[in-house]
């Protein structure tokens, strides 16, 4: 364990942080007799770097940054020995387009995200200029699910976008002063430059991906080897935390635990945008300008291997890690059996697989678990592909 008995966390200012911050000033961790630190970082990029190098024992992160880690495609030295013993939460981000490129598409009532993709092409193709970009890591679920909705109306994103990366909290700026035209980052940014009136949301990652992975929690292997005993500690708060926050009656406390100023330090009703139950709080209807995180509803804490499957058969498509390039240890970075020795001690159903199908599902389906199934929500693509993966995995043809 580094730095002495203090557990070292690293989160961003974003809504997704929320099972962490509330496992910190709930007492979840003070319950398991544990000393943790939660340190808020600018970008991922400094949680990548400060993992690596063992100023932090854990962190959130996307789940295709943890595999960055593990292939070694950081920018440090090597592959980095981390682990995944559990997931934080599913959906939370929007594309948000400045208005000069939203307000074409938007002139009448916003449709599906498939929709206006479609409309984003035929103003794209009109004007024959590249739009600027912003996503918040080049290995994030931000960057792949953009990519794929802007597949999905024909755009080339290597060929017709400019892709820039900026830290979430520093989207809204950048769209205030003209340096990008539009990004796709986790709530609650969409919303506020919306508020701003800098910006239209016009697809959710929910909308992209119904109930696909956002945020991971990864520790250093190191902590899970040498001392077994507080990585199982930090996973049953986090998972009792996680519980909290899913419940929609829970959300005011939530929210202005995350308004602190130490970390989001935003105004309590913008983060309720993101929270479960923000449907039946927002008024007057309307395409929402911030995406709804789940925390542990659907199975969101189980850190599953066909996840991490997807996003290297996503990373590979857009050329990021080569075809021949063996995945078996990055997938097996996700730790299921780590997860279910902790959610066995807090009462959390466990499924039976660590992988499954995604895109069959438009509706509520039970997924087999123990000692009782899980109810889980819709997991269509907006194109409506199917994934089947393939276990164990070799290679990402």
């Amino acid at each position: 364990m580094t730095r002495g008995s203090v557990f070292r966390i690293g989160v961003l200012r974003l809504t997704d942080a929320a099972s962490l911050i509330i496992a910190r000033e709930l007492g979840y961790f003070a319950r398991e007799d544990l000393d943790v630190a939660l340190s808020v970082e600018p970008s991922w990029s400094n949680i990548a770097d400060k993992l690596a190098y063992g100023l932090l024992d854990g962190a959130m992160m996307p789940p295709p940054l943890a595999l960055a880690l593990q292939l070694g495609l950081s920018g440090s030295d090597g592959p980095e020995a981390i682990i995944v013993p559990a997931a934080l939460s599913l959906n939370g981000n929007t594309v948000t387009l400045s208005e000069r490129w939203a307000a074409p598409m938007l002139d009448v009532a916003p449709l599906s995200a498939i929709d206006n993709v479609r409309r984003f092409t035929a103003v794209l193709r009109k004007r024959r200029t590249k739009p600027v970009l912003a996503v918040v890591h080049t290995f994030s679920t931000h960057n792949l699910l953009l990519r794929y909705w802007l597949a999905t109306g024909g755009i080339n994103p290597d060929r017709e976008v400019t892709f820039t990366v900026v830290p979430p909290a520093d989207t809204v700026e950048a769209m205030a002063t003209g340096k990008i035209d539009g990004f796709c980052a986790g709530a609650p940014w969409g919303e506020i430059a919306a508020r701003a009136g800098l910006g239209r949301t016009v697809a959710t990652s929910h909308a992209i991906w119904n109930h696909g992975t956002e945020k991971v929690f990864a520790a250093r292997r190191a902590v899970a080897e040498r001392q077994p005993d507080r990585l199982q500690a930090a996973l049953r708060a986090l998972l009792r935390a996680s519980l909290y926050c899913d419940t929609p009656e829970h959300a005011q406390s939530v929210a202005e635990i995350l308004s602190h100023p130490h970390y989001l330090g935003l105004p309590t009703e913008i983060i309720l945008t993101s929270l479960p139950g923000a449907a039946t709080r927002r008024s007057g209807g309307g395409y929402a300008s911030a995406d709804v995180s789940v925390f542990a509803a659907n199975g969101a804490t189980y850190p599953w291997r066909s996840h991490a499957q997807w996003f290297l058969q996503q990373m590979t498509r857009w050329g990021y890690i080569g075809s021949d390039v063996d995945c078996s240890a990055a997938c097996d970075a996700f730790r299921p059996d780590l997860y279910a020795e902790a959610a066995r001690s807090v009462g959390i159903s466990i499924p039976t697989i660590s992988v499954k199908s995604e895109g069959y599902h438009d509706a509520t389906w039970h997924l087999p678990a123990l000692p009782t199934a899980i109810a889980m929500g819709p997991d269509r693509f907006l194109d409506g592909a199917r994934f089947e993966p393939v276990w164990p995995p070799s290679r990402q043809d």
